[in-house]
């Protein structure tokens, strides 16, 4: 189904009781949230002096040639190496893995299930061919435990159009994590749901150098969870999320806490990041040619849709065909965007910057801009080096949360183009006194 974006005036910013108790502990760091575990989660959570194993899927049977069904032989040699006091890693080696249903790993719930070394798959090479028809998810990873230091490195997965999602990392609990985990060189392509998919409480984890291409539905879905669990400080670096069908990177369910690095999104069917309630930075990131899906450029839209808060430094838009701008924003609390570009040419010469709407309590600050601005009815934000002339550019309702302040005086220009000033927040567009002339 479908992910729906919220028009103007959908409850935003709205956060759970857990979130800000979340927040407090990611800040002070890993060692804070742990003393808030049951001692034997934290004994289980320590990386091990002991030597860990590697495992090869060869030697359970996987041929890797194509042909061979290898579902049966790579479970098993999952379900071993991820077994309680496991080897802790497998090694898929270079070849082609026919899969025909989900291969899943599912850690014992409760402390018997803690992994607190250092484990994983790596599979430089190794890509798993699905032929899965039922739509179900090619690899998943579930918690019901704590579980830290997962990583996947390597790995490929092409899909057929009919299974789910490609990889899907969930810990839906309350008293249970999966946190500290990598996803790293990781290409997601073809598959009938997302490319990847993580929900719940996951968190403090990276993705790296990943390719999320050609999905029909999202290349990426980050979210708290449908039951239980807050998904946040995610980091994502140098990834591409390119033509699926739906949104590159849509966060749901509440969710905000994700950074984007250096990612380029392009050529999606819709926006190339949905951020539904907000989105904890972006930097560096591209938005190409997005809303493929669209008719023609009118009916098209821009690269970012997003509602709440946020902070953009150095984002560039560039569009020939139906992207507009870089992003839409419904501004709640704080929105900061800082050298951006937003540009188009051919059919899309029109394509500009931003289009800026937010409740009368929202701060908004643009600084060194290039490209066109569109602020919906009173909506303003400070503007530093304007795109249409540089200096400042202040708000000039008097009603603005960002009305040129001298000390404890405010300027405006009242409805009869005249200046005014007052010592002290004005209350009508009269108050104060005009100057000049």
């Amino acid at each position: 189904m479908a992910t729906a974006v919220p028009t103007r005036g959908a409850e935003v910013g709205r956060m759970t009781p857990a979130d800000p108790r979340r927040r407090r502990m990611l800040g002070m760091g890993a060692g804070l949230t742990l003393a808030g575990l049951p001692m034997a989660a934290i004994a289980q959570s320590s990386p091990r002096a002991t030597d860990r194993a590697m495992l090869s899927a060869a030697a359970f049977g996987a041929r890797g040639d194509g042909t061979t069904d290898d579902t049966a032989a790579l479970q098993a040699a999952l379900d071993r190496t991820f077994a309680p006091g496991g080897p802790g890693f497998l090694v898929i080696p270079p070849g082609t893995y026919r899969v025909t249903r989900t291969l899943r790993v599912a850690t014992a719930r409760g402390e018997k299930g803690n992994i607190g070394y250092r484990h994983g798959i790596l599979a430089h090479g190794a890509r798993l061919a699905s032929a899965i028809s039922d739509g179900s998810n090619v690899l998943e990873f579930i918690s019901h435990s704590t579980v830290r230091f997962l990583l996947i490195e390597g790995l490929d997965i092409t899909g057929n159009g009919r299974e789910g999602h490609g990889i899907l990392l969930e810990c839906e609990h309350k008293e249970h994590y999966l946190y500290n985990f990598c996803l790293r060189d990781v290409v997601v392509q073809g598959c009938g749901g997302d490319g990847c998919r993580m929900m719940g409480n996951v968190f403090e984890g990276q993705v790296i150098n990943t390719y999320l291409r050609d999905n029909r539905k999202n290349g990426m879905t980050l979210g708290h969870g449908a039951r239980a669990g807050i998904l946040s400080a995610i980091h994502v670096f140098g990834c591409v999320f390119g033509q699926n069908g739906q949104y590159g990177v849509a966060m749901v369910n509440g969710c905000y806490d994700a950074a984007f690095h250096g990612c380029y999104f392009l050529l999606n069917g819709k926006h190339g990041l949905a951020a539904l309630n907000g989105c904890t930075l972006l930097s560096n990131c591209g938005f190409e040619n997005n809303h493929e899906a669209a008719a023609d450029f009118d009916k098209g839209g821009p690269g970012i849709w997003l509602q709440g808060f946020g902070t953009l430094i150095g984002c560039t838009a560039y569009s020939m065909f139906k992207q507009k701008r870089l992003i839409d924003a419904y501004v709640v609390g704080q929105f900061v965007m800082i050298g951006c570009a937003g540009s188009g040419d051919a059919r899309a010469k029109g394509a500009g910057l931003a289009r800026l709407d937010g409740e009368k309590k929202a701060r908004a600050t643009v600084i060194a801009p290039s490209g066109t601005i569109e602020y919906v009815k009173d909506f303003d934000a400070v503007e530093i080096s304007a795109h249409d002339g540089g200096g400042v550019r202040f708000g000039a309702h008097w009603q603005s949360r960002n009305l040129a302040q001298l000390g404890a005086y405010r300027l405006w220009i009242d409805a009869k183009g005249r200046l005014r000033l007052k010592n002290g927040a004005p209350t009508s567009d009269e108050d104060g006194r005009a100057i000049g002339a």
